[in-house]
């Protein structure tokens, strides 16, 4: 049983890989991978880079040379949901893709030929990461419920509205997350993502992320993995 840890920028995994004593370096499709243990787990650990493509291509590349038997997705989002703050941290129970429209063929939002728009994180995957979250950060709130994704860094106040507007029950937004779910549901493989809100997605969020990435996330990240594989 190989479990998949993945993020999409070096500062939000770093102080992860650091925490494993000996890997396995491969390089496929231009990404490394990382397989060695943690805790007694055996696991395997990538940077996915940004955006849904590079996402939906490192989950595959996991599944298909990798064999891993879950993914779990860390790093940071913006904040979309009323009371959800900075170093707030959200574990997704579903996710979907705001930028996706393929009307008037099928509605704003649905997946062509799914049926669906949203695509459900693995239940007890999810349980598991957000108790992993809770002992992890206990001073930081923690949040369950959906994640929005799209190939946008959302940041201006105007385009974070015009989200919680649309989506009014979107907890967070960021680039990567929804991608996964859907390749996940596709191989019927557990997937489960939590994310620390580094910014508002609003006009401040660009200093706010950058600030935040480079002197908080990886230890977030570390402390949430590691009480995970505990």
């Amino acid at each position: 049983m190989t479990l998949a840890i993945v993020a999409a920028m070096r500062e939000e995994l770093a102080a992860v890989l650091a925490l494993m004593p000996a890997e396995t370096r491969s390089t496929v499709a231009g990404r490394e991978f990382f397989r060695g243990r943690l805790h007694g787990q055996e696991v395997v650990l990538v940077l996915s880079r940004i955006g849904k493509v590079a996402a939906a291509a490192t989950a595959v590349t996991l599944i298909e040379r990798f064999d891993a038997s879950a993914i779990v997705f860390t790093g940071v989002a913006g904040g979309l949901g009323p009371g959800v703050q900075v170093g707030d941290v959200v574990v997704a129970d579903a996710f979907l893709q705001h930028d996706l429209d393929a009307s008037p063929l099928f509605p704003r939002h649905e997946v062509p030929l799914y049926g669906k728009s949203r695509f459900a994180t693995d239940a007890a995957l999810t349980a598991r990461l957000a108790v992993a979250a809770g002992a992890a950060l206990p001073q930081a709130r923690l949040h369950r419920g959906l994640i929005v994704s799209g190939d946008r860094f959302v940041a201006t106040t105007a385009e974070a509205r015009a989200l919680q507007a649309e989506l009014p029950d979107a907890l967070a937004v960021e680039m990567e997350g929804a991608a996964i779910a859907q390749v996940c549901h596709d191989y019927g493989l557990p997937y489960a993502a939590v994310r620390t809100i580094s910014d508002r997605a609003d006009d401040a969020a660009h200093g706010d992320f950058l600030r935040f990435v480079q002197e908080v996330a990886s230890r977030h990240s570390a402390a949430i993995v590691a009480h995970l594989l505990a």
